[in-house]
């Protein structure tokens, strides 16, 4: 059973007191529940499978059985950083605090704005891979449904709506089903393994191994024509783009108990059962793919060249060619849930960063987005809000293409992106305030500072290679449109935000909230 016990809860509280934040929200996630919650976000079967072809058009197998293993590294490098500073600050909207804490107003409004895009644009794009999942499995073989921006809207209204409805009801219910989710995500990924390698004609290990170059016509144009070492590098995308949204471990930190242990351990275990078990996935998708098939026009190739061709219907195609039409229908309902409980932890993870952001007035109309549900104890104007953004992007970004790529496809890459950087900021900015009055003590969980500064500077290289590849083409414009972003930014701040914004509380604004909750709760007990 979780251990809910009064004295880790008054230890906590102690902890969020010492950063002048009052325990609004319910504190009822256990270990499990908050690592369940980043889990399911970075849910292999949503990422994993959606984004598949960016590996398979690409470099073939050798962008799954050595790609995955250095895009997931990336990854847990971030996770890894991330993991002591929020051992340090565990607090809701926690890279929003740790930008102040570790930087300035400015580093910490810039990392809120930077994290609360990404995870706005990632929860529509995580519903949009459901929509398309949904169709290609059911909705138009079974039910004849056609892909209309009408439907497809309807579908997001409906699916977050449904997502916003359970978040908004409380954090038990939600850590119920995510912990659920962490559970399906295990045994569904197992079974797909499985059934992958029992579908295959043999195992022909070389080819997790196997450089190939499918980009242009090749890969179903998935890639524009680029040379090998490009198409593998872009590959990485892959897994970097999966397996993110571990950042929800420290969103919900003021929900978790024993959160300054509980919650950088959610972070990493995250990441690495979410690697070993993508991994084991992946490489028996590859195996299963048919040594030999029909082309479009006809001709018989290798199966790895025939696989690539079909381009982002490479997981749809295999599974048709080689899988029991039953086990293959029960597979993809399986599926389908995991990635619906994927959007509804998103849920979470962006309402906690619009409460954190709000309740120091980041926002506009901060005070009703701070609001917290006295009944259900949860941030309900902050879950909705989200939710309703979410969609509306998905909705406005679809009715748009530069050139021949719709400007959703774009602004998912920036938001991405986006996402990395604002893990970078404060991580960038904790390599150099470690051991000063900024961050004068370590968490519970510790690197130890050389380990720490160590992967601080393995982020720096790993933002780099991120930002080079994800405007590459066709996410071209994302160049322009993260330039953009960044010019806007910096005339909201300066035009604006500067004089009005004033940040979480740091220094003797700590003690004085602290003090004010302290009498307040003192009030409360002898009323």
């Amino acid at each position: 059973m979780p251990d809910y016990s009064d004295v880790d809860k008054h230890a906590d509280l102690q902890v969020l007191h010492s950063m002048g934040y009052a325990q609004e929200l319910e504190r009822r996630m256990s270990s499990f529940s908050n690592f369940a919650v980043s889990f399911s976000i970075i849910c292999i079967l949503s990422g994993g499978i959606n984004s598949l072809a960016q590996a398979t058009a690409g470099a073939g197998g050798a962008a799954i059985g050595i790609g995955w293993p250095i895009g997931c590294f990336v990854s847990f490098v971030f996770a890894m950083a991330m993991a002591q500073i929020s051992s340090a600050y565990p607090t809701a909207g926690g890279l929003y605090h740790w930008g102040s804490i570790l930087g300035n107003r400015f580093t910490g409004w810039l990392t809120a704005w930077f994290n609360l895009l990404g995870l706005v644009t990632v929860l529509g794009a995580i519903n949009v891979g459901t929509y398309y999942f949904f169709m290609g499995t059911f909705g138009t073989p079974y039910f004849g449904l056609e892909d209309t921006t009408t439907f497809r809207i309807l579908f997001l209204v409906v699916i977050t709506g449904l997502q916003a409805l359970i978040n908004h009801m409380g954090i038990g219910l939600t850590a119920k089903l995510t912990d659920f989710s962490g559970y399906l995500i295990f045994v569904t990924a197992i079974l797909l393994s499985l059934a992958c390698l029992i579908a295959a004609d043999s195992f022909d290990f070389a080819r997790l191994f196997t450089f190939s170059n499918f980009s242009g016509a090749a890969g179903g144009n998935v890639w524009p024509e680029t040379s090998s070492t490009w198409v593998f590098l872009l590959g990485l995308l892959l897994p970097i783009y999966t397996i993110t949204g571990y950042d929800a471990s420290a969103h919900t930190s003021e929900e978790t108990v024993k959160a300054a242990t509980a919650v950088p351990r959610g972070m990493i275990s995250s990441v690495l059962w979410s690697a070993l078990f993508g991994y084991i996935m992946l490489c028996s998708f590859v195996l299963m793919i048919p040594a030999q098939a029909p082309l479009a026009d006809g001709t018989v190739a290798d199966g790895m060249t025939a696989a690539a061709s079909q381009g982002w219907n490479v997981f749809f195609w295999s599974m048709d060619t080689q899988m029991n039409p039953i086990v293959k229908d029960v597979l993809y309902l399986a599926i389908l849930l995991c990635q619906w409980l994927c959007g509804l932890a998103t849920v979470t993870s962006v309402s906690r960063m619009i409460f954190a952001f709000s309740r120091d007035g980041g926002l506009p109309a901060s005070k009703a987005l701070a609001k917290v549900s006295p009944k259900f104890r949860t941030p309900v104007a902050a879950i909705w809000t989200g939710s309703i953004l979410s969609v509306l992007f998905v909705w406005g970004s679809s009715l748009i293409t530069i050139g021949e790529t719709p400007v959703y496809t774009i602004v998912v890459s920036c938001t991405v992106i986006f996402l990395f950087f604002s893990f970078a900021i404060p991580i960038t900015l904790g390599l150099f305030a470690w051991g000063t009055s900024k961050w004068p003590a370590q968490g519970p969980w510790n690197l130890g500072e050389g380990v720490f500064k160590l992967f601080a500077g393995l982020t720096v290289l790993a933002m780099i290679l991120i930002f080079v590849l994800g405007v590459q083409p066709p996410n071209g414009p994302a160049l322009y449109v993260t330039v953009g972003f960044l010019v806007l930014t910096g005339v909201i701040w300066f035009g604006f935000e500067k004089r009005r914004f004033r940040g979480p509380p740091i220094g003797e604004e700590v003690k004085r909230r602290a003090a004010e909750i302290a009498a307040a709760e003192k009030a409360v007990g002898q009323a």
